[in-house]
């Protein structure tokens, strides 16, 4: 099936899938320059559809056959994007799933919208990382050529070297989520690698401590990457969201 698109009030053209079933509806929330048609996106639709389940994957802008170049956009247009995506495109409670930057999508979601969320998984959430990682780990000259020339070149043990713009980080400390309290009122269920080398165990054991959530639980994987995309780890996020779904 082709890609269907939504226009959003900043002008942005957000390309989706969208799978009809029951509510509440799973929305998938990517991870950067991820695109919806990853394996856990994927995987998680061939699951919605066996049981009936509403699911809704799409891509960012700047990602995917979305509009507008990566290097244009930031952590603030991908949460635009994604309420454009909730408020449109679902009715009713909704479960996010959120992988890696797609988990701060999420608790970004759950600050807008926690009135639409019947439950939330997170995959190797990465709230903050422009901040925490990206910036906090620049030396004096990348952060002496990202204030002059605008951006840096970044590698990565999971993707092509990558741009960061100076608007990323300076979006980025607009959305903070871990300096101000975070109340999540509803059951969360957070999934962890340990040998991820892109977001650390300590990240995900600092969202467990900064959250207020009455139903928050954490679950750390021995050996699974930052991908988390093997198959039991693709029957933990089954199992996760099935959870979340139940309660």
């Amino acid at each position: 099936m082709s890609a269907r698109f939504l226009e959003t009030a900043q002008g942005r053209r957000i390309a989706y899938h969208k799978t009809r079933g029951d509510g509440p509806v799973v929305v998938f929330l990517g991870g950067l320059k991820s695109d919806m048609e990853g394996t856990k996106a994927l995987h998680l639709e061939v699951w919605a559809r066996a049981r009936g389940q509403a699911f809704l994957r799409f891509d960012y802008s700047g990602h995917g056959i979305s509009s507008h170049a990566y290097e244009d956009t930031c952590i603030g247009d991908w949460h635009q994007d994604t309420l454009a995506v909730v408020d449109q495109l679902t009715e009713g409670e909704i479960v996010p799933v959120g992988s890696s930057m797609g988990g701060w999508q999420a608790l970004l979601l759950a600050k807008a919208r926690p009135e639409r969320i019947k439950g939330m998984v997170t995959i190797a959430a990465a709230p903050d990382f422009t901040e925490d990682g990206w910036w906090a780990s620049f030396d004096a000259a990348q952060k002496a050529e990202l204030q002059e020339h605008g951006l840096v070149h970044l590698p990565s043990d999971y993707m092509d070297p990558f741009v960061v713009t100076r608007r990323m980080i300076e979006d980025g400390r607009r959305h903070l989520v871990l300096r101000d309290p975070l109340d999540l009122p509803f059951p969360l269920r957070c999934l962890q690698g340990t040998a991820d080398t892109a977001v650390s165990t300590e990240t995900a054991l600092r969202l467990l401590d900064h959250a207020t959530c009455a139903d928050m639980r954490l679950s750390l994987v021995k050996d699974a990457d930052h991908r988390f995309s093997d198959p039991k780890c693709l029957v933990m996020i089954e199992q996760a969201v099935t959870e979340v779904l139940s309660i």
